[in-house]
């Protein structure tokens, strides 16, 4: 089936079209009729699956058709409430790119910025709220937002926001919603947690799981290579260097060891850019769209960037460091392989982080290919770095000539 077929405005067929999207994904195909049909949906697949679009295209077409029978405007009616800055943002940003060529106004709210501006903007109308809860919230205090004749409410990243702690958040937003709403949950991941919560917010929704055995997507070859703590950045400089056109993203495990292996890469000559909590949100939407647009080619980052957020054409992701959670490596492996994109995905493990590797292992229910590396080449990688500071004999040189003594080496 092509999105040609598809009982929606020819206005959303010809921008599907000229973004060079012909057939819908899996979690598409499924989600989209029943959503067009005006049922409660919970849907749960992985990352890169196409999440976003299953929901922004039936909404957009039937907000535009409800706006084209009634010319006056009837306030917010998407809500679409997700965990992060970086997600509204996203989210909002691929419901105009699918709505451009209709009069649906979006926007994308979050904390972090003046309100003034944002208040101005739900003055002007808003058909489609794309939101974290803390600033939502303050302004439903304020009487800025009015959610009495909402009738969409999306949850997006459903499980996220439940391990960030807005639960209660999501079940607080009903009071201000219409009980006769149609209501979509997204998730990557399924639990018990998550199923109270999604029962809590739907009604006789339709169940749509794309889950493979495997929970990597399957057009991402992820591998596994043993390297020393110590050698890592050794090893990621050799990965980069022999791919320097591609985009590449690499996970360490806190703000300080990223904050280390940005110096490292810059001591021979890679230039990365951080990522982190630690950094101002205003920089970091900067830091995205450097990456975004290829300016920066290299994005060291920690977890934040591991869940929802999507940057077109990554052609690697490295694992620096394993992650302590096992569902982290399958959403961080999912940053590459988007869509029918192929993607690469390799994991430096240390003698310490065996123990993280079988738990990644068990989770995703396969065995990780393994990079054999031999000796002879895992000198070679060492010893070709530009770095330089695994040359003892040349730092002990660099010591003894420092304060007068002789090298007998």
């Amino acid at each position: 089936m092509k999105f040609a077929d598809y009982n929606i405005s020819k206005e959303i067929k010809q921008q599907l079209d000229s973004l060079g999207f012909k057939r819908p994904t899996d979690i598409q195909y499924k989600a989209i009729r029943h959503i067009l049909e005006g049922e409660d949906v919970m849907a749960i697949a992985q990352t890169g699956t196409g999440k976003t679009a299953a929901f922004a295209i039936p909404t957009l077409h039937m907000i535009q058709s409800s706006k084209r029978k009634y010319s006056k405007s009837k306030g917010i009616q998407c809500l679409v409430m997700v965990p992060t800055r970086e997600l509204a943002k996203q989210i909002a940003s691929v419901y105009r790119s699918i709505g451009k060529q209709t009069s649906v106004k979006v926007f994308g709210l979050f904390g972090g910025v003046e309100q003034e501006q944002q208040i101005n903007t739900f003055n002007n109308g808003v058909d489609v709220l794309v939101t974290t809860p803390g600033r939502m919230f303050d302004l439903i205090s304020q009487g800025a937002i009015d959610l009495s004749s909402t009738r969409f409410l999306v949850l997006d990243e459903a499980d996220l926001m439940l391990d960030m702690g807005f639960s209660k958040d999501i079940k607080d937003v009903l009071r201000f919603l219409p009980k006769k709403r149609q209501t979509l949950f997204f998730s990557a991941t399924i639990s018990k947690k998550i199923k109270s919560l999604a029962y809590d917010v739907v009604r006789d929704a339709i169940r749509i799981q794309i889950s493979p055995k495997n929970p990597v997507a399957k057009n991402i070859d992820h591998a596994v290579m043993f390297v020393e703590m110590d050698d890592k950045r050794f090893f990621l400089e050799n990965v980069i260097k022999e791919h320097p056109d591609k985009k590449v993203v690499v996970f360490a495990r806190t703000q300080v060891r990223v904050e280390r292996v940005v110096a490292a890469m810059e001591r021979v000559g890679i230039s990365s850019e951080a990522m982190h909590g630690g950094i101002d949100q205003k920089e970091r939407f900067t830091i995205f769209e450097r990456f975004r647009s290829g300016d920066n080619k290299v994005l060291i980052t920690t977890d934040v960037a591991a869940r929802g957020i999507d940057i077109p054409s990554v052609d690697y992701v490295v694992n620096y460091d394993l992650p302590e959670d096992s569902e982290n490596y399958v959403h961080r492996c999912g940053r590459t392989g988007r869509g029918t994109n192929r993607g690469q995905a390799i994991s430096f493990c240390s003698q310490g982080e065996k123990e993280l590797l079988i738990q990644i292992e068990d989770y995703t229910g396969e065995s990780i290919e393994v990079y054999d590396i031999s000796k002879g080449d895992y000198k070679s990688i060492l010893d070709d770095s530009d770095d330089g500071t695994n040359d003892w004999q040349s730092l002990l040189k660099e010591a003894n000539s420092e304060d007068g003594t002789e090298d007998v080496w």
